[in-house]
């Protein structure tokens, strides 16, 4: 049994056929980013804006390559009109891993609001959120979570918190 988040999550976006990523470098998520680096089945792309990210994963989908974007969600903000005008009306299903700031020790104020505020956004959109905060079951919710997005051809969101990766230090 794998025991580390980062390597599970791989593992589920490679069994889940997903090769290509686009993001906005994260240093929580920087464990998963460099292990999709150094896995030659992956292309990952990095992006200057989430929105670009976004932009980006989709014309690998419609290319016929199963993409994901990473961010954190302070850039959610960033990405809701690509999702809302692109991906939800032509049914992109792009899965989104996301840094969920403004959690348990968060220590930059600026970040709590959009933090909080992450899943209420994609509630709004009908987007998919799932909060990820332990290693419990973690493969089981990561492929189910990317079969749904697959499956219902939407975009779905996996919010992960810094009790499952520690999160970052001021």
């Amino acid at each position: 049994m794998i025991n580390d988040w980062a390597q599970i999550i791989v593992n589920g976006l490679k069994e889940s056929g997903i090769s290509f990523l686009s993001g906005v470098p994260d240093s929580s998520l920087s464990k998963v980013i460099n292990l999709l680096k150094e896995d030659d089945y992956f292309t990952v792309v990095p992006a200057t804006r989430e929105e670009e990210a976004i932009g980006i994963a989709s014309g690998a989908y419609v290319s016929g390559v199963r993409a994901a974007v990473y961010m954190q969600s302070s850039g959610v903000g960033n990405s809701i009109n690509a999702l809302a005008s692109l991906c939800l009306p032509a049914r992109i299903p792009i899965p989104m891993l996301i840094n969920l700031r403004g959690e348990v020790g968060e220590f930059n104020i600026s970040q709590v609001f959009m933090g909080r505020s992450t899943p209420r956004i994609f509630d709004e959109f009908n987007i998919a959120t799932y909060i990820i905060d332990s290693d419990y079951k973690l493969e089981e919710k990561i492929i189910g979570a990317l079969k749904l997005c697959y499956a219902s051809h939407q975009p779905l969101a996996m919010c992960l918190t810094p009790l499952l990766h520690g999160g970052k230090n001021a």
